[in-house]
């Protein structure tokens, strides 16, 4: 049986695991925010960017460089996981998801160009077999994402000049519900045909359309590129934001299970601690009861 000492370091260092935990949870709520924020302004950008590219297209420059499809089908993927861990499943569901999509048909995992941005979901997919040469960080806020982007963003245009990739998809975490998320995929190159013909057809929002004096082709070829930008963006934010929601739920559970514990110990030294004051009552009760019978 534990001594009250004992017991009392146990509820002490149960409470600063406590403190631990509620500050995670914080940091990981205010986190989600913050992605929210963000995946929010990119709706409204993505939103201004399909008009322009409905504008552009209206002039018919060629889009064959962009929605062009090989017979190959060699892929190249990045797969957005953590760094950190306490986050569930996350890195276990992508990086699976990766992989049922990534191998089929007669596909060789190990030749694949992959970028695997956070350790996690490397380890996982480099014990799965596959080519996980290519490791990035992850950022650590909105305001860091940008680089990262740019950087996949030149590794990408690398495959497609190096190597007989001809197709480019995204794995990633997708926020469903406040603390839930879904592998998702996306099919970043090449661009789908369907999808730029319905641009060429929408209507404008107000009733005087925009001129512009850069040549078609190029411009249409900017936008892409911002398209591109804005899609591995979103991915990134979607990712942070369903892992830091994983992770608000893994510390919110652990936070009731310590609550508990804290309880439990809390009751178990106020038991002891009355038990040993009874002994010694009892103790002072026998010693007078001693004395009475022993006057002399």
């Amino acid at each position: 049986m534990q001594t009250l000492e004992q017991l009392k370091r146990r509820i002490d260092s149960t409470g600063d695991l406590h403190s631990v935990v509620r500050t995670m949870k914080s940091l990981a709520a205010v986190s989600i925010r913050q992605y929210e924020a963000a995946s929010q302004s990119l709706v409204a950008y993505a939103h201004t960017l399909d008009m322009a590219l409905g504008i552009v297209l209206r002039h018919d420059p060629d889009t064959r460089l962009y929605t062009r499809r090989s017979t190959r089908k060699t892929p190249g993927a990045v797969i957005f996981g953590s760094d950190q861990g306490m986050c569930g499943s996350l890195n276990e569901q992508v990086s699976s998801h990766a992989l049922d999509q990534l191998t089929q048909g007669d596909r060789d995992a190990g030749q694949m160009p992959v970028i695997c941005v956070g350790m996690r979901a490397a380890g996982l997919l480099a014990d799965a077999g596959m080519n996980c040469s290519d490791i990035r960080e992850v950022p650590g806020s909105v305001h860091t994402i940008t680089p990262h982007v740019g950087e996949i963003l030149m590794a990408i245009d690398t495959w497609q000049t190096k190597t007989a990739v001809d197709h480019v998809l995204l794995f990633h975490a997708r926020p469903k519900s406040a603390a839930g998320y879904t592998p998702h995929t996306v099919h970043l190159l090449p661009i789908d045909e369907q999808w730029l013909a319905q641009h060429r057809y929408r209507t404008w929002d107000s009733k005087s359309l925009p001129m512009f004096t850069m040549e078609p082709g190029r411009l249409l070829s900017r936008l892409i590129q911002e398209y591109l930008f804005i899609s591995i963006f979103r991915a990134f934010v979607e990712s942070l934001a369903s892992e830091n929601a994983a992770r608000l739920a893994a510390m919110q559970g652990a936070q009731k299970n310590i609550e508990e514990l804290m309880d439990d110990l809390e009751s178990q030294y106020n038991q002891l601690r009355q038990m040993s004051i009874t002994e010694e009552l009892l103790d002072i009760v026998s010693g007078f009861e001693a004395l009475d019978q022993n006057p002399g």
